[in-house]
């Protein structure tokens, strides 16, 4: 509940209660407040049991902490029945980059070696080339780019 409280912002809410609520009824605010804490626990752990009785048996395994999306996501990567463990242990990330980038190295060599070719043993020449135009002709108008 508190995780994200540092050692000063604790301490400057003591302070702060301090100086609000005085040394001498701070202990009876303290009560009320974890009383109202432990009513407000009871009643959602009683909420909890309610809708699980309610959904039956069938849900037996169903939490509520399986609604937070990332900790759905979470499990259901880590099911086994899809298999995608053995996708990702069978993936590997560097071996896939060195054989992009040795196929980019290895197409630049061969469009600089020979650019007329352009199907040159099955591949495709990805060069993006100027297109000749004449000077005196006009680039085509397309009403909805303005």
């Amino acid at each position: 509940m508190f995780n994200d409280i540092g050692p000063l912002e604790l301490v400057t809410i003591i302070v702060l209660a301090v100086l609000v609520f005085g040394p001498d009824k701070l202990p009876k605010v303290i009560q009320d407040v974890m009383r109202t804490v432990r009513k407000i626990r009871e009643f959602s752990e009683s909420a909890k049991q309610d809708i699980r009785n309610e959904l039956g048996p069938e849900f037996k395994d169903f939490e509520f902490e399986d609604l937070n999306p990332k900790t759905f996501i979470r499990k259901q990567l880590d099911n086994d029945e899809l298999g995608l463990k053995e996708i990702r242990n069978g993936f590997d990330l560097k071996k896939e980059m060195a054989e992009v980038t040795d196929a980019v190295h290895s197409r630049e060599s061969d469009a600089s070696s020979s650019p007329s070719s352009s199907s040159s043993g099955g591949r495709v020449d990805m060069t993006k080339k100027p297109e000749e135009t004449d000077k005196d002709e006009r680039p085509p108008f397309d009403a909805d780019a303005t």
